[in-house]
């Protein structure tokens, strides 16, 4: 099918004279024809279609019903009607009144050309270059962004339906492609099993009686294309059916296949790994959250943000839905470099900040990432269990400072901490025995602290110290927290980098350690 030059010669005057008496205002679809004409032609999907043949429907009229569609939330139904009866549509794609427009079809079969060979973000270039031509996307501006879930064009299946349905997936690409490779292994049997399309439930008959049948015919149907055909298990559904049966299947010692239970450490693979759906193998689960929970894709979505223009969408990228959302950030500012739009702020939230990504996007880019950093992702914070460094502040009373018990590891009561499990021989006594000379008076000791616990405060190491997080000290001036006997006094022989360890060290946990003779 050949394309012919249909968008870019002018709206028909009746047409346009209809358009405009009917609606004065005029309507999105107006104002599209009218600003951004020329954005693209026919030209410019030269090589999405063939030289000869029979002439197709224009190119850059499919795409501009497409940018419409997407404005106006359409169906695809919807658009093939409005495309046949708005004036303000064929308008905007410059028709007669009496054109009879097309089949809704085509809006599908022109977003599968599109999805091959990137010409999905060749055709975005091209729009925002033209954009950027007219004025309404500048750079060094601010830009923001955001992710939102993909659903997957799949039903969702459990995992005795996702075994049969991948066995029916590779029979039937099979059968399309080189249906000689079936001969000798499908019976009447295997037609009435995978003849249709699998509907089990969650509660089918004879549970374990198809586990075994499913994983038996898919692994005779891989054995026999590897005897037979090697080069038929290259394609995609038959791909998926091998994988599909690694992640459920396993072979126990004596060689026989085996179903992989849900329960205990049966081997499956993360939800980051396992194949949903033999129709999209790339498509994954996900939840975010308690109640937000898909099987699909995530989009991060960047649009202008400015006060004084128009929000355009700059660019959109579609990662697994298992991603992180820091990993897409490097790949936006890349192509907004490339297309000359790299933003001055860019703002996002939580889940794209860390000090790592700003000072990466600020070094290699010159952009100010702006949004809040992520929070403590713990499991004991998550869980309200142990106890933080802003809540563990103790405060003195009759001398003494609180010392609450924190939960072990195991859940049960963790014994108080001391100061010092074995007191040691030291020049001052802190309770000294009947009958007995006190002993000399020693350096006063150390006050307690308040700033933190010995227990949520581990003693840092000189390795880890820096100058610029090292913790205020609460000592007065002219007394030491450290040592109790007189060389303390005296001033450190050791550089200033050593001394500020030292420092930070018994001041995150003011242990006093004495002297001993």
């Amino acid at each position: 099918m050949s394309i012919r030059p249909g968008l870019g010669a002018g709206v028909p005057e009746l047409t346009a004279r209809v358009a405009r008496a009917s609606g004065p205002a005029g309507t999105t679809a107006v104002w599209v024809r009218d600003r951004l004409d020329g954005r693209w032609a026919d030209e410019d999907f030269a090589g999405w279609h063939p030289r000869d043949g029979r002439p197709g429907i224009s190119p850059a009229q499919l795409a501009t019903v497409c940018v419409l569609q997407f404005l106006l939330d359409l169906s695809d139904r919807d658009a093939a009607e409005a495309v046949r009866c708005r004036i303000d549509f064929k308008y905007a794609l410059g028709l007669d009144l009496d054109d009879p427009g097309f089949h809704h079809s085509v809006l599908g079969d022109f977003r599968d050309r599109l999805l091959e060979e990137g010409r999905a973000d060749r055709l975005l270039d091209l729009a925002l270059a033209r954009l950027k031509e007219a004025g309404l996307v500048r750079e060094r501006t601010s830009r923001r962004t955001d992710s939102t879930h993909v659903l997957a064009a799949v039903r969702d299946l459990t995992r005795l339906e996702l075994v049969t349905e991948a066995v029916r997936a590779a029979l039937e690409e099979l059968a399309r492609t080189a249906g000689h490779a079936l001969a000798g292994l499908v019976d009447d049997d295997w037609g009435r099993r995978y003849g249709r399309p699998v509907r089990l439930g969650k509660n089918p008959t004879r549970p374990k009686t198809r586990m075994n049948e499913a994983g038996a015919d898919a692994r005779r149907l891989l054995e026999h294309l590897a005897a037979r055909c090697p080069g038929l298990l290259r394609g995609t559904r038959v791909e998926a059916l091998r994988q599909i049966l690694v992640q459920n299947y396993h072979w126990d010692p004596a060689g026989r296949l085996r179903w992989r239970d849900d329960e205990g450490d049966a081997g499956l693979p993360p939800s980051a790994a396992r194949i949903v759906s033999p129709y999209d193998p790339a498509a994954r689960y996900a939840c975010r959250g308690q109640v937000t929970r898909w099987t699909g894709y995530l989009a991060h979505v960047t649009e202008t943000c400015a006060d004084d223009g128009t929000d355009v969408i700059t660019d959109v990228a579609t990662m697994p839905a298992t991603s992180d959302d820091r990993q897409a950030l490097a790949g936006i500012h890349a192509r907004l470099e490339r297309r000359g739009l790299l933003p001055g702020e860019h703002l996002a939230d939580g889940g794209y900040t860390s000090l790592v990504h700003m000072d990466r996007a600020g070094r290699e880019h010159q952009v100010t990432l702006a949004g809040p950093l992520p929070g403590n992702r713990t499991r004991q914070h998550r869980d309200q269990q142990g106890y933080a460094r802003e809540a563990s502040a103790s405060t003195t009373t009759a001398g003494k400072s609180p010392v609450p018990r924190a939960r072990s590891a195991r859940g049960g009561m963790a014994p108080t901490p001391r100061p010092c499990p074995t007191p040691p021989r030291s020049s001052w006594r802190a309770s000294p025995r009947r009958n007995a000379s006190p002993a000399p008076p020693g350096p006063p000791a150390p006050p307690p602290a308040t700033a933190s616990a010995p227990w949520a405060s581990p003693r840092a190491s000189c390795s880890s110290c820096r100058s610029v997080t090292a913790p205020t000290s609460t000592t007065p001036p002219g007394t030491s927290a450290t040592r109790c006997d007189p060389a303390s006094r005296e001033p450190p022989a050791s550089p200033p980098a050593a001394t500020a360890c030292a420092t930070a060290a018994t001041e995150a946990s003011p242990r006093p350690t004495c002297s001993t003779s």
